[in-house]
């Protein structure tokens, strides 16, 4: 499907109140995002999730955090973050309350699954950068 298309149909939906308007161009960001999956041991994935709960206003330029828990899977937990930018994300590992967090969940982790880079532009609770 080609962009025209894509742009045609959104400006449909929009016409009919069943979408924003759609905007001319999308705008560059420098915002810097992550979507990671990981499973808990059997039984530690509440532990383990209200270690990644704790501390969240101690990370500079965290413009989301969010955990979830997986429905279809008890140990698997979904981490998505963004950042005003990548160096934003690397400082925040230096946080004495990140490395404490980080040092108390790994023993509670069975397997990082998967991450994901993005590049963020914009979204519901989402300031445009």
């Amino acid at each position: 499907m080609n962009r025209r298309v894509v742009t045609a149909g959104l400006a449909g939906l929009a016409s009919l109140g069943l979408a924003p308007p759609v905007r001319a161009r999308l705008k560059e960001t420098s915002m810097y995002g992550l979507i990671g999956k990981m499973t808990a041991l059997p039984g530690q994935r509440d532990a383990l999730t209200a270690i990644l709960l704790e501390s969240l206003g101690t990370m500079p330029g965290c413009l989301s955090y969010i955990v979830a828990h997986d429905p279809a899977d008890e140990t698997a937990i979904w981490v998505t973050e963004v950042w005003t930018d990548e160096a934003s994300h690397r400082a925040s590992l230096q946080i004495p309350e990140v490395k404490e967090a980080i040092r108390r969940g790994m023993p509670l982790i069975a397997t990082f699954d998967e991450v994901k880079v993005t590049a963020p532009v914009g979204g519901a609770g989402l300031a445009q950068q």
